[in-house]
């Protein structure tokens, strides 16, 4: 029966289809076409005359806007048209706008745009409205909204049809503009302490600062294999060797991973530079930005993510490695010595290890098995073991740790930053033991940048560098459980047609 039922109604929607169609097809004929209009005078939008009602009844505006209800009542009727800022009611009557215009309104659609142009005015129930003078259709909705009283719940549609969701869900329009703001404001935090904002190359040679398995593609001109970028480090780096002391880029990056809540192929990343500073200089610089953002978007430094009270105003918790895996695993690698000791700890407590691992990837195992989830407030990981860190400094007094840290909050990694590798001759060994970790099929492991190494020859200053996922501020900042929440478009599968 129900199969029976989806076909009736989807009989029923093309021939709803085809009636959109045909009413344009007579616009058309009567020369009346609303895709040969060009331009519609804009006075207010919808909030201004809500907000501004007391300066604004009795006077003139001209609105436009997609009609998301629509009442006829003989020589009266309503209407509520919706613009970027919300909805507002117009009101028509048929000796206000004329009989062949308002003969024309009761054939419009939900969906289609029109421009208004009337008095402000307030109706007898109380509601702030135009008295319409003139309507014109300015463009025909050829597709039918989703029934109102159920809305756009679908997040696949809602996602692949992001149009549709703005439309019919606009409270979501409240995050993408967030979004913007606090982009806005990483800018502004960060011009005012001097630094430059630059761009790098998203089609690359080699591409490196990242555990991640690249796109590639092909240049046919220059005949050459390049991969999009997986991080924006490494000619960032450059320009610190090039004298700019203090360097930053938002962009995009991109990972052939897999798809999830917290992951996207292709995201927003934040990595800055500075120039005689280190991992707490970076350390003392990411709390302050968050802080900020927190305070100049949401206007608040607690915010509530998933029904938890985040306390963003407090100082950061910080906590090395050996020291969260001892707290919550109970165990200390402090008396683990050795890849073959770790190796059997590891498979004693049933964590998978694979014949490259030594104990630095092993202590991050633990980490990642015993310690994340209870990061659920702002804690700074520090300390990392060299083997996972192929591009931070190492510890001076115990050189098998690096000047490294991760920012955790609600249980997810926001921030990467190091006290930067400096000495190529150290850096060029990292990288060999990356390229052996690829031989031995780590897609994700590092290549020899040679260039990159050159540069660092030439001499680059002690540096401390960060990289932040803006997706994932986003997601807190708005309470968005899904990264594909804070993303206007994201990654989808194809449909099967």
């Amino acid at each position: 029966m129900s199969e029976i039922n989806n076909q009736i109604e989807e009989q029923d929607l093309n021939q709803l289809l085809k009636i959109r169609r045909a009413k344009l097809k007579e616009l058309q004929q009567d020369n009346k076409n609303p895709f040969e209009i060009t331009k519609f005078k804009v006075t207010h939008l919808g909030n201004e005359v809500v907000e501004n009602f007391d300066s604004l009844e009795g006077q003139k505006a001209s609105i436009a806007g997609r009609i998301m209800t629509k009442r006829v009542m003989g020589k009266a009727s309503f209407c509520h048209l919706q613009d970027k800022t919300g909805k507002i009611q117009v009101y028509l009557k048929k000796e206000g706008v004329g009989e062949e215009a308002y003969d024309m309104f009761k054939h419009y659609d939900l969906g289609d745009i029109i421009g208004v142009e009337g008095e402000v005015f307030k109706t007898q129930k109380g509601e702030i409205s135009i008295k319409a003078a003139s309507i014109t259709l300015l463009s025909k909705s050829l597709q039918i909204l989703p029934e109102k009283f159920h809305g756009l719940k679908d997040t696949d549609t809602r996602y692949r049809q992001r149009y549709l969701d703005l439309i019919v869900n606009p409270e979501v329009k409240d995050t993408f503009v967030k979004r913007s703001q606090i982009i806005k404001e990483i800018r502004n935090f960060l011009d005012g302490k001097d630094f430059l904002e630059v761009e790098t190359p998203m089609l690359i040679d080699i591409p490196g600062g990242a555990a991640a398995k690249p796109f590639v593609t092909h240049h046919n001109a220059l005949d050459m294999k390049v991969h999009l970028r997986i991080s924006l480090e490494l000619y960032l780096k450059r320009l610190i060797v090039g004298g700019f002391d203090r360097v930053y880029e938002i962009g995009r990056v991109f990972r052939n991973e897999g798809l999830s809540v917290r992951h996207n192929p292709e995201f927003t990343l934040l990595e800055l530079y500075q120039a005689y500073t280190d991992y707490y200089g970076m350390m003392d610089l990411t709390e302050e930005l968050i802080r900020y953002l927190a305070t100049k978007v949401i206007g608040t430094t607690t915010v509530s993510y998933d029904g938890v009270e985040i306390e963003l105003g407090k100082p950061f918790a910080r906590l090395t490695m050996i020291e969260a895996v001892k707290k919550y695993a109970d165990i200390d690698f402090d008396s683990i010595q050795g890849d073959e000791e770790a190796k059997t700890l590891a498979k004693s407590k049933g964590i998978e290890v694979k014949a490259h691992h030594k104990r630095g990837d092993i202590i991050n195992l633990f980490f990642e098995e015993y310690v994340e989830h209870h990061l659920v407030q702002p804690t700074f990981i520090m300390d990392h073991p060299v083997e996972i860190s192929p591009l931070a400094k190492r510890k001076p007094e115990n050189p098998d740790y690096t000047e490294r840290f991760e920012l955790f909050i609600t249980k997810r990694e926001f921030a990467n930053a190091f006290s930067e590798l400096n000495d190529p001759i150290d850096q060029r060994g990292r990288f060999e033991a990356q390229e052996e970790l690829r031989a031995a099929g780590d897609e994700e492991a590092n290549m020899i940048d040679e260039d990159f190494l050159t540069a660092l020859e030439y001499g680059m200053p002690p540096t401390g560098g960060l990289g932040i996922g803006i997706d994932r501020l986003i997601m807190l900042l708005t309470d968005s459980y899904s990264i594909r929440d804070v993303l206007l478009f994201p990654t989808m599968k194809n449909l099967d047609k």
